[in-house]
C-alpha cells in the first residue's frame, strides 16, 4: 500500500463500505427522531445552510432509514445535476451549429447574374470635384453582372469608361464599354463585379474619353 495514504478509487470503496454498513447496523423502524423528508432533500441537495445541517448530522451516521433517503435524495440531486449540465452543453452545441450552417450557406450561396437598368437622363451630376448631388442615391444590388445605363440627354455615343468607388475615393470596380444612340437615347452597357462590394454607399463615375468625371451617389443593396 502507498506510504502516503489512499489513493482516490481506494478512499471511495472505503466510503461506499462505510455506507453501506450505516445502511443496516442502525435500524430504527420507529423513525424516532428523525427529521423528515424535507430536511434531507435540502441536506442531500446542498442547499440547507451548514450550521443548519450540522445538529442532524449525528442522526444521519445512527439512523439506517435516514441514512438510506438521504443517500437516494443525493442520489437524485446529482442525476439532475448531470442532466441539467449536458442540456445546457447540448443546447450549446446545437446552437454553434445552427450558426456554422447559416454562416456556410450564405458562404456558399451562389450570387445569380441579374442585369440593371439605370436611368441617368433626369438625374442631377456632380462634374469632376464638385459635390454629389443630394437626391436620393441610385440602386444596384450586390448581385448586378450587368448594367444598362441610359446616359444623360445629350450624351454623345463612344467610349466610356466606368468607375464605383467609396466616398473615400477607393476604386471598387472599374470597366469600360461603348454608347450608342438609340431611338433618341445614348445607351451604354457595361459589365461589372461587385461580390466584394458591401451594403453601403458608393459613387457612381462616368467619363467619355478625353472628358471629366460625372459622379452620382450610388447605394448597393
Amino acid at each position: 500500500m502507498d506510504a502516503k495514504g489512499y489513493s482516490a478509487r481506494k478512499e471511495q470503496r472505503l466510503l461506499d463500505a462505510l455506507g453501506r454498513g450505516l445502511l443496516k447496523e442502525f435500524p430504527n423502524p420507529e423513525r424516532s427522531g428523525c427529521p423528515g423528508a424535507d430536511v434531507l432533500k435540502r441536506i442531500a441537495s446542498r442547499t440547507m445552510p451548514l450550521n443548519e445541517a450540522e445538529k442532524w448530522l449525528d442522526h444521519l451516521g445512527s439512523c439506517s432509514p435516514c441514512y438510506g433517503d438521504f443517500s437516494e435524495f443525493r442520489r437524485v440531486h446529482e442525476l439532475r445535476q448531470k442532466r441539467a449540465l449536458f442540456a445546457i452543453a447540448a443546447s450549446i452545441l446545437l446552437a454553434a451549429g445552427i450558426a456554422g450552417w447559416v454562416l456556410l450557406q450564405r458562404h456558399n450561396e451562389p450570387l445569380v447574374a441579374q442585369t440593371v437598368v439605370l436611368d441617368l437622363r433626369n438625374r442631377s451630376v456632380a462634374r469632376d470635384t464638385e459635390p454629389l448631388p443630394t437626391e436620393p442615391a441610385l440602386e444596384i444590388p450586390r448581385n448586378a453582372s450587368h448594367l444598362d445605363i441610359y446616359l444623360p440627354l445629350g450624351s454623345s455615343d463612344g467610349p466610356y469608361e466606368l468607375r464605383i468607388s467609396t466616398r473615400k475615393g477607393t476604386t471598387l470596380f472599374s470597366g469600360k464599354g461603348v454608347a450608342k444612340v438609340e431611338q433618341g437615347a445614348t445607351h451604354l452597357q457595361v459589365e461589372v463585379d461587385l461580390s466584394s462590394a458591401g451594403h453601403d454607399l458608393y459613387v457612381l463615375q462616368l467619363q467619355k474619353t478625353g472628358s471629366g468625371w460625372a459622379s452620382y451617389p450610388l447605394r448597393i443593396k
